[in-house]
């Protein structure tokens, strides 16, 4: 399969799509005017990421510093050795003791996610896939599937303008208020997300989904010190920059930590971050999104339903208003695919049987697309559902 071009003409979402879905082994090259990145895909899943111009503060050594795992000493003698025996850097410092190997290997894993989800923020550049064999390195990173990279994205483009509400300078730094609650149990957790999913009061725009304390900000509020900044929160708490900054907004609005004065340039001077990049090429959508949220709620409000579909050739001529009506669609079809569930036992193989139960209309297994919803069933109660490649 030959695949090339800008990434205006075809973005980031839908080569990472078209690869997945087709199955695909070989090299994707993505490059702009500051970075070049090579994804490895086997079989349709991603095997390996490398950037050929990663800065020197991502190098998986200079991040282990970072994140307090070892220490710059022994990152210099690690080196040293490397560079007498020519081994892999996590080999040596995996035999020398300095660190594990699984821990070593979720630091990579971590490094590989880390450049993917910041290639969703690139506005420009170019791309080219070349079929070819590729070698998975499962020693280094567990193989990566391109529809949970995909979905894992178009979240985090959803959610990182709420984030940068509050969490809008890398140099804040936080206090704690009160200690966190014990963790919930597991099936009384179950139980209120299935009540949250098909409740039909609408959520504090302020919160959102941003209301639970998980695992995430358990492991930032331990983190949380006097000196810590967003920067070394992000670097200690390993979990990523999205997610570090989700679980600080998470904390905040919970009121179990408060902002405290920072001092430095704000984040909208910093072009380094995923945080800022994101927030600037979201900011002027924004506006027209929250303006069409409203008129989509108003319709809910007035018909009862959400059913936007009215026939087969309703289209948007802004594709991002088509992307976010089809999140609304996507969440119908799921809720849709659910009852469906309940009723017979597993999800269907194909979403038209969604129609034959009479669950939902054929227009709204496409609406606001001309084609239909990319759809695989993978177990019984498990499926992947995305837009369709535009």
């Amino acid at each position: 399969m030959a695949l090339q071009g800008t990434l205006k003409d075809f973005g980031i979402a839908d080569i990472l799509q078209l690869i997945g879905q087709q199955q695909k082994t070989g090299q994707l090259c993505l490059a702009n005017k500051e970075q070049e990145v090579n994804i490895f895909f086997r079989d349709g899943n991603i095997a390996r990421v490398e950037s050929v111009t990663r800065k020197k503060k991502d190098l998986i050594g200079n991040m282990l510093v970072r994140a307090e795992i070892i220490t710059e000493a022994q990152l210099e003698e690690s080196l040293e050795t490397q560079r007498r025996t020519l081994k892999r850097l996590g080999d040596v410092l995996v035999s020398s003791g300095a660190i594990t190997a699984d821990r070593f290997k979720k630091m990579m894993q971590l490094q590989a996610t880390e450049t993917i989800y910041k290639l969703f923020s690139w506005d420009a550049g170019t791309y080219e896939f070349k079929a070819e064999p590729v070698e998975s390195d499962t020693e280094s990173i567990t193989p990566l599937r391109a529809e949970s990279v995909l979905m894992e994205g178009f979240r985090m483009v959803d959610e990182w303008p709420v984030i940068r509400k509050k969490i809008n300078r890398l140099d804040m730094t936080f206090e704690t208020l009160r200690p966190l609650p014990p963790p919930v149990n597991k099936e009384e957790d179950l139980d209120a997300a299935f009540d949250d999913a098909f409740a039909e009061k609408k959520k504090d725009e302020n919160k959102g989904e941003f209301k639970s304390v998980g695992d995430s900000e358990r492991a930032v509020y331990e983190k949380i010190t006097p000196e810590r900044d967003v920067r070394r929160l992000i670097d200690v708490a390993l979990l990523g920059e999205f997610e570090t900054c989700k679980a600080l907004l998470n904390l905040i609005n919970l009121d179990y930590i408060r902002p405290t004065t920072g001092a430095g340039k704000s984040a909208s001077a910093d072009r380094d971050g995923l945080l800022q990049k994101v927030g600037q090429s979201l900011g002027s959508l924004g506006a027209s999104m929250a303006v069409l949220a409203a008129i989509v709620f108003l319709v809910a409000q007035l018909t009862g339903t959400l059913s936007l579909a009215s026939s087969p050739a309703s289209t948007f001529a802004d594709p991002a208003a088509q992307r976010f009506i089809s999140r609304t669609q996507v969440k119908r079809i799921e809720a849709a695919l659910v009852v469906f569930r309940l009723e017979k036992g597993d999800v269907p193989e194909k979403l038209d049987a969604l129609v034959e139960a009479g669950l939902l209309k054929p227009e709204e297994l496409r609406y606001p697309w001309r084609e239909q919803y990319y759809y695989r069933r993978l177990a019984a109660r498990e499926f992947v559902l995305l837009p369709p490649l535009q």
